[in-house]
């Protein structure tokens, strides 16, 4: 018999909004959703997620609400606390840390502040904890999901032993001298929590290969760790290709592309993904191949992302400001270098997936990457994938993409000269890889990692 499942996030698989006095319910988005939710339909499950909006805290007052992935249960927390946890904790220290974005010379600074932060994300953490021993039915194994909950495993082994824990981490994981710019006690409460699940889960070898040296070298052990790449519902993307919403934007792609080659990137506009860089690589492509000006168009499917701090509104300005002046540069009358989407627009972003010659996924570093199978899924022209080789999923892709240093703009823009001018036959042979390797693996299969990691 297989056993019950919670799964503990931050975010849960339904999002809530209020239509006046109603309240209104949708899937929620994201990676965590779309690899885990199609896979926990028609299993015995609970989901433990955060109340964050107001509409999220009035469904917790419910109690549990139904969705087709699982039995949700919404934790309310305090405002201020979570704020701290995630903001200051969550998204500005631990995401900084593990992406390898700190500006060593300014950031981090640990001040009173940050420590009375520490502390908020040691209390939502043991929030979480509590509810997980109270809606866990015995022997559960329970799935705790990335960064945000690094610190529930102690509490809930010491007061339910008969659950079995399971953590997996959705970004990199970095090295151990990083993570010592964090006080030393932090960095072992930090490793200490995670060390007490039965195993802890990476997309990576190599970032769970991070972290167990960092475990060896701060707490004289290497606990137990497993590699389980995640996949996307292919079959919910092939039914949004083949929506109607989609095929109207591909006929409005077409139409504003016409018979030139596209370059595509779909992002959150998010400090890890690089976005700058793609943009002044394709600069520098126009600059040293003017053959391609009026020849070529970038699709930047990107979105707004995080908009609480004030270090991503300060990089959404720099996107958009260098999207204008390379836009101002090259334009003619009839051609646009630079075409932009700025809402999370899914069927339009999937036309795009559809119709790119060449998908630009260039992270400065990535847990995984999604899109980039995604992408490799649905595309329709035997399209070229230029992948960062410090994104997770090169793991899976790497030999049929044309591989980037993210940060090398030079190395960019000629891979990005190569991808446009690759001999048909090429195109077709790393295509056909591409899509074999990225349904290679569906999300039933990372879930079944997960579980059997608990044994």
């Amino acid at each position: 018999m297989a056993p019950h499942l919670v799964v503990v996030s931050n975010r849960g698989p339904l999002s809530f909004t209020l239509a006046g006095d109603r309240l209104v319910t949708r899937k929620a988005a994201g990676g965590l959703v779309s690899a885990l939710a199609p896979a926990l339909v028609d299993t015995d499950s609970t989901w433990i997620a955060g109340a964050i909006s107001d509409a999220d805290r009035q469904a917790a007052e419910q109690g549990a609400v139904d969705s087709e992935a699982a039995r949700v249960r919404l934790l309310s927390l305090d405002e201020r606390e979570y704020r701290a946890y995630y903001d200051i904790v969550a998204n500005s220290t631990l995401w900084y840390l593990y992406h390898g974005l700190y500006d060593r010379p300014r950031r981090p600074y640990i001040d009173r502040r940050w420590r009375e932060a520490w502390a908020c994300y040691r209390k939502i953490n043991t929030r979480f904890a509590e509810a997980v021993v109270e809606h866990s039915p015995p022997g559960a194994v329970v799935l705790v999901q990335d960064y945000h909950l690094s610190l529930l495993a102690p509490h809930v082994a010491e007061n339910r032993p008969d659950l079995r824990l399971v953590h997996f981490h959705h970004t990199p994981f970095c090295a151990v001298d990083d993570l010592r710019m964090l006080p030393d006690e932090v960095v072992t409460e930090l490793l200490t929590g995670l060390a007490a699940h039965q195993a802890c889960g990476f997309h990576s070898r190599r970032w769970a290969g991070a972290f167990a040296a960092c475990c060896e070298e701060v707490l004289g052990r290497r606990p137990r760790t497993f590699v389980a790449p995640a996949a996307p519902d292919l079959d919910d993307v092939a039914g949004v290709a083949a929506g109607e919403a989609c095929q109207s934007h591909l006929e409005e792609l077409d139409e504003r592309i016409g018979d030139r080659q596209l370059i595509v990137r779909v992002d959150r506009i998010e400090l890890s993904k690089n976005l700058l860089r793609g943009f002044q690589a394709y600069d520098e492509l126009l600059e040293t191949h003017p053959q391609w000006r009026g020849r070529v168009v970038f699709g930047a499917f990107v979105y707004p992302s995080r908009e609480t701090l004030p270090d991503y509104l300060g990089y959404r300005t720099e996107v958009d400001t260098l999207i204008a002046r390379i836009n101002a540069k090259w334009e003619t009358p009839d051609w646009a270098p630079i075409l932009v989407e700025a809402t999370d627009n899914f069927p339009a972003s999937v036309a795009a997936l559809r119709r790119y010659d060449i998908l630009l996924v260039n992270p400065v570093r990535d847990g995984l990457n999604l899109v980039a199978k995604e992408g490799a899924a649905v595309n329709e022209r035997d399209g070229v994938l230029a992948l960062s080789r410090e994104s997770g999923v090169w793991d899976e892709l790497g030999p049929w993409a044309l591989e980037l240093n993210p940060f090398d703009l030079t190395g960019t823009a000629e891979a990005l000269h190569r991808g446009l001018t690759m001999a048909p036959v090429e195109r077709a042979e790393r295509a056909t890889g591409l899509r074999q390797a990225s349904r290679r693996r569906g999300p039933s299969d990372w879930l079944a990692d997960l579980v059997r990691s608990a044994d």
